[in-house]
């Protein structure tokens, strides 16, 4: 037996154009403690209610004027939050072809005509036990659904915690606090979004450019930290950090790992084919690399190094602008251009 809580918490509809029918299910209803009751006097007047969400039990007569039961019925199957909806139709014991049909077009049970208190009761209580058991199955699924949303971003953000962290295990050694790769992550995602990137895409990006540079680890710190100009040679081991950054990301079946190890490798490639380590030029150098080489160029420019002063932003945007055709995309550089206002505060952000 089901309590008088659950009971009003449950939505009866009745639909029937004899109000002497309504009258008494209802009276039965109330007095057995269902108090949230919709009387309809018509098919035509269900089909004309916008919102049939709340329904838990529809109580239907099939012999109606206009549009008749097996009419009601099927619309109700059609609508897909209705389709576990229980529906007791109200039948003739004599109308055997209308209760076949009504089967076959989804009705949950029968209420024979003229009504048995009894049965009418224990009908609508067993409809409605199953109705309660399907609410509490949607209700714990939208709470298991809940639960795995926030596992996912608790996950996803410790994901990026991680790979920001490896990234910046190849910064740390020129720049102290890492914050190089978070803002470089950044510009990176906006350049994607402006140009129409998809947002899984831009996620990708956001989520591998932070380790374009953890192929730094393999470089001597006697010309990483060098404050002066490196040597030809030195110049060519430090060019090697690329290498030896996509050699270590490389090999994932990941498409973030695999996107991550393309922009290690790629992000100092120029448009004009004067880049390294492979020397690519257009659209031979995979997308995501020429947008983190703009984005990396900026701001290792706008910031200090062991080896160099900060340059002004304006300085620094003219230089890309300049560049244009050259070691930069100028469809890239447009972008670049258009979302400044949203990279300037990036600095105040995400200190050194």
């Amino acid at each position: 037996m089901m309590s008088s809580e659950v009971r009003e918490s449950f939505h009866v509809v009745i639909v029937d154009d004899e109000q002497a029918n309504i009258n008494l299910l209802s009276l039965l209803l109330r007095k057995n403690g269902y108090s949230n009751i919709t009387a309809i006097n018509s098919g035509r007047g269900l089909l004309q209610r916008k919102d049939l969400s709340d329904f838990d039990l529809v109580l239907l007569d099939l012999k109606m004027p206009e549009v008749d039961g097996a009419v009601v019925l099927s619309y109700l199957r059609d609508q897909p939050v209705l389709r576990d909806l229980p529906i007791l139709v109200l039948t003739a014991a004599t109308e055997e072809r209308a209760r076949y049909d009504a089967l076959s077009r989804g009705a949950t049970d029968f209420i024979t005509k003229p009504f048995d208190v009894k049965e009418v009761l224990i009908r609508i209580e067993n409809a409605l036990a199953v109705r309660n058991l399907q609410k509490l199955r949607i209700q714990k699924n939208l709470e298991l659904e809940q639960l795995v949303q926030e596992r996912t971003r608790e996950v996803e953000a410790s994901r990026l915690d991680v790979i920001r962290r490896l990234g910046r295990a190849g910064e740390y050694r020129d720049n102290e606090t890492g914050a190089h790769v978070i803002r470089v992550s950044k510009c990176c995602a906006l350049i994607a979004r402006v140009i129409g990137k998809s947002e899984h895409f831009c996620q990708t990006i956001l989520q591998a450019s932070p380790m374009h540079d953890v192929g730094k680890i393999g470089i001597p710190d006697n010309i990483l930290l060098k404050p002066g100009k490196l040597t030809p040679l030195e110049s060519e081991i430090m060019k090697k950090h690329a290498q030896i950054g996509a050699d270590i990301l490389s090999g994932s079946d990941s498409y973030l790992m695999q996107m991550a190890s393309t922009v290690a490798l790629t992000h100092h490639e120029h448009w004009d084919g004067s880049g390294y380590p492979a020397g690519l030029s257009g659209n031979d150098i995979p997308l995501e690399g020429r947008i983190c080489a703009i984005a990396d160029v900026y701001d290792a420019l706008t910031s200090a190094r062991s080896y160099k002063k900060s340059w002004s932003v304006e300085s620094a945007v003219a230089y890309i602008d300049e560049s244009r055709g050259k070691c930069f995309e100028a469809f890239l550089v447009d972008a670049f251009l258009e979302i400044q206002p949203e990279i300037l505060p990036l600095k105040t952000q995400y200190k050194d």
